[in-house]
């Protein structure tokens, strides 16, 4: 089995309910995956559409987030795309350490570190993509 789905939203907070749901419904109707596993794509992909739209197309209803599953019998992977500028992932503070541990932000990417099964970054001129990998 190999399938690929798409979809397209505008860059506006209020989408972000209805990317999960997208992305978990898309999943659920493919596998049947553990509490634990379901859990963690929630996560995971929730931090990844939120920072594409609040900080890659900063809340720009104009900029598109575009979100792509990629299905096949070995894992899923889910590529959200934004129309940033991008980022540099190692300048990004480590919230595990003391003087970060009360940050009220940037711990994204720890999260979708520590739950995805692998985690990468294309940068392009048209935006920031980041895929995540689950192995099933």
């Amino acid at each position: 089995m190999k399938k690929t789905y798409t979809k397209k939203y505008k860059s506006d907070p209020e989408v972000l309910p209805d990317v999960e749901q997208y992305i978990l419904e898309t999943i659920e109707n493919n596998f049947h995956l553990s509490e634990e596993k379901i859990n963690n794509i929630e996560l995971a992909s929730a931090e990844a559409a939120a920072n594409c739209v609040l900080h890659g197309n900063k809340g720009n209803p104009k900029k598109i987030l575009t979100v792509k599953i990629h299905l096949n019998n070995k894992k899923i992977v889910l590529s959200l795309k934004d129309e940033g500028d991008g980022f540099k992932p190692e300048e990004v503070p480590d919230p595990t350490i003391p003087e970060n541990i009360l940050k009220g932000s940037g711990r994204g990417l720890h999260i979708m570190r520590s739950l995805a099964d692998d985690m990468n970054f294309n940068f392009t001129s048209g935006g920031t993509e980041i895929i995540l990998s689950f192995n099933l």
